[in-house]
């Protein structure tokens, strides 16, 4: 009787152990999902930058006036007014704008909604002395919790290049 006993609870421990390591599984499989679909939503994001010239790369300046503490307390946005780059409106004619907002809700492939930052900052080559590029950075994050971030992808784009 004893030894059932004692056979019993080792098998008892064993399927603990076995249900725990499902369980992680499993959450390490949402969080793969997650990441992958936010890196997506980045990428595409920064594809539309890409698609366009350098001098409309930009924020509409009605739009960048943003006072959300969570956008502000990234490292990509730029404190000083001054550096951060806007444009007019987006309603340019021939060169097309973006209409990319600073913050924005998009649902990813897994059906989750995504909050999708995007900074831009001009910078100047050689420490002031060269041609204007332009820091796109897109921060994806978590919807409910903005302060957990899925995602991040940074791309220059070279006044020279034209693109």
């Amino acid at each position: 009787m004893v030894e059932l006993l004692i056979a019993m609870s080792v098998m008892a421990i064993g399927l603990l152990a076995l249900f725990a390591m499902f369980e992680s599984s499993i959450l390490s499989i949402t969080r793969a999902s997650t990441t992958s679909t936010a890196a997506a939503l980045a990428d595409a994001e920064m594809e539309n930058y890409r698609a366009i010239k350098h001098e409309v790369i930009g924020l509409d300046e009605a739009d960048i006036a943003v006072t959300d503490a969570t956008y502000t307390s990234d490292p990509a946005h730029e404190s000083s007014a001054a550096n951060r780059e806007h444009v007019l409106t987006c309603t340019s004619n021939p060169p097309p704008c973006t209409n990319s907002m600073p913050t924005q809700t998009k649902t990813g492939a897994d059906g989750k909604q995504y909050r999708v930052d995007t900074y831009i900052v001009n910078q100047q080559v050689n420490g002031g002395a060269g041609r204007d590029v332009k820091l796109v950075t897109i921060v994806v994050r978590e919807s409910a919790d903005p302060s957990q971030i899925w995602a991040r992808v940074a791309s220059s784009f070279d006044e020279s290049t034209g693109l």
